[in-house]
């Protein structure tokens, strides 16, 4: 089994929500997941990145492997974190 830790679509037409799920590469977008390890809501202003990082660095510790966009928003908090505590 090849775990992924990937967006997860909710919210209404025109007003996306996402969950950042560890899920089987083989579940649908929206299917079975294994776990729920962050959010990001990209209607707010500036977007609204969370993410439960002991429970991320667990999940990639033991194989998972993000996608790009997962990737690119663990970047950006870490940045915004890093720069909230300066």
């Amino acid at each position: 089994m090849a775990v992924r830790i990937r967006l997860q679509r909710f919210g209404s037409k025109k007003r996306p929500y996402y969950r950042i799920v560890s899920a089987d590469s083989r579940a649908k977008r929206d299917g079975r997941f294994l776990e729920q390890v962050g959010t990001y809501d990209p209607m707010k202003s500036p977007h609204k990145i969370t993410f439960k990082k002991e429970r991320y660095d667990y999940w990639v510790s033991v194989g998972a492997q993000p996608s790009d966009t997962v990737s690119s928003l663990y970047r950006r908090f870490k940045k915004d974190a890093a720069q909230a505590e300066s």
